[in-house]
């Protein structure tokens, strides 16, 4: 347990340091892309809660032990509520990075966006959940992880 947690500490550095050096950024007064980050931002939360509303409503249908949820954003990416978690990470670069170069720390910022898609997609996110949902939905996931992209947003690809 104590390697398990050291591990998770680890893993906390970039995201906290994405979120510090946002804090952090000298700039004064509100740029164009504060706004394009508060809009990142915004679009993360709104995207999670409708992938996460529109699985909750397939799962409350009595007909889906063995299905798939393909419908809505589903129907774009397998794991839509993993790729806005993401997305709201990109939103500290945005407020971190000073394109005229006042702050060139502000770069770092992207640790943190970049950690998070290696977690989501690479080890705790992505990996252990298909695994079980190939176990338990069989070959209809199969199918669906043929035409359905693992994390972007990206239209289904047609049979054959």
């Amino acid at each position: 347990m104590f390697w398990l947690l050291q591990k998770q500490a680890l893993v906390t550095i970039p995201l906290a340091l994405s979120v510090f050096l946002a804090a952090q950024n000298p700039v004064s007064g509100l740029r164009l892309q504060d706004a394009l980050a508060i809009l990142v931002a915004v679009t993360a939360i709104i995207g999670e809660g409708i992938a996460d509303r529109q699985l909750r409503r397939f799962k409350s249908r009595s007909d889906t032990a063995s299905g798939v949820c393909d419908k809505g954003l589903w129907r774009w990416s397998r794991h839509p509520n993993y790729f806005f978690e993401w997305f709201g990470w990109l939103a500290y670069p945005i407020f971190a990075i000073d394109l005229s170069g006042a702050y060139p720390w502000g770069w770092l910022a992207l640790a943190g966006p970049l950690c998070m898609y290696w977690l989501l997609r690479h080890v705790s996110g992505i990996p252990p959940l298909e695994k079980h949902l190939i176990q338990s939905r069989g070959d209809a996931y199969r199918a669906y992880q043929n035409r359905t992209s693992a994390f972007f947003p990206l239209p289904a690809k047609s049979p054959g």
